[in-house]
């Protein structure tokens, strides 16, 4: 299963028997920027019966907590963090907001609103599917650059930075899968001039055609 970064969050709302369920997707990288959040949102919606939430953190989900704040165990907050992991988006904070509009949902009918608002919030965010990629920094004279251009192009890498002095320094985000092929075709197409410095690990997206590191 892909690993999906919430690039953008969003808002969405469920209603049911007249009980408005008000979610809010937001992106976060650590536990205590989730609770601060929370605690906005409280603040914010303080005159609602119940905000309960749901967050997921770290690249292999290391960090994962729901809350039901009031409602029956079990019928809001896992629900919501079922649908979070479900979808396999980590680094994101969900909380939805309930004004409890006179009836009684029951158990099932908790579940069904809690995560049908969690699923429309997340319809009204940026989601991206995360790769992971090495920065490669390659130096060379100014005779090859029309050579590494090329190859930067047919094998769709993306041009992170060029620094022109004496020498040529092009730094390509390369897809890890790809890095010893592409090391080689750039020795090749330099005659074995080329100095090649991988600068470390990154993770990125692709948004509206372009890359967006993460």
């Amino acid at each position: 299963m892909a690993h999906m970064i919430l690039y953008q969050g969003g808002q969405g709302e469920y209603t049911e028997k007249k009980s408005r369920f008000i979610a809010n997707v937001f992106p976060v990288k650590k536990e205590e920027e989730a609770l601060e959040k929370i605690a906005q949102i409280k603040k914010k919606y303080y005159d609602a019966r119940h905000n309960c939430f749901a967050y997921v953190i770290g690249p292999d989900n290391e960090t994962e907590r729901c809350s039901d704040d009031g409602e029956p165990s079990g019928t809001a907050g896992r629900p919501m963090l079922d649908v979070l992991v479900g979808q396999g988006i980590h680094d994101v904070l969900a909380v939805v907001t309930r004004y409890f509009g006179g009836t009684l949902l029951g158990t099932g009918g908790l579940v069904r609103s809690y995560s049908s608002a969690l699923k429309d919030g997340l319809e009204h965010c940026v989601l991206l599917e995360q790769y992971t990629g090495i920065r490669l920094c390659v130096g060379t004279d100014y005779n090859d650059i029309g050579k590494l251009q090329y190859l930067a192009r047919t094998r769709e890498l993306t041009e992170l930075d060029t620094i022109y002095a004496d020498r040529v320094e092009m730094t390509l985000l390369v897809p890890t899968g790809q890095i010893s092929r592409v090391e080689q075709e750039v020795m090749d197409q330099t005659a074995g001039k080329a100095v090649l410095e991988q600068q470390g690990e990154v993770w990125y997206g692709m948004a509206d055609g372009k890359v967006v590191l993460l």
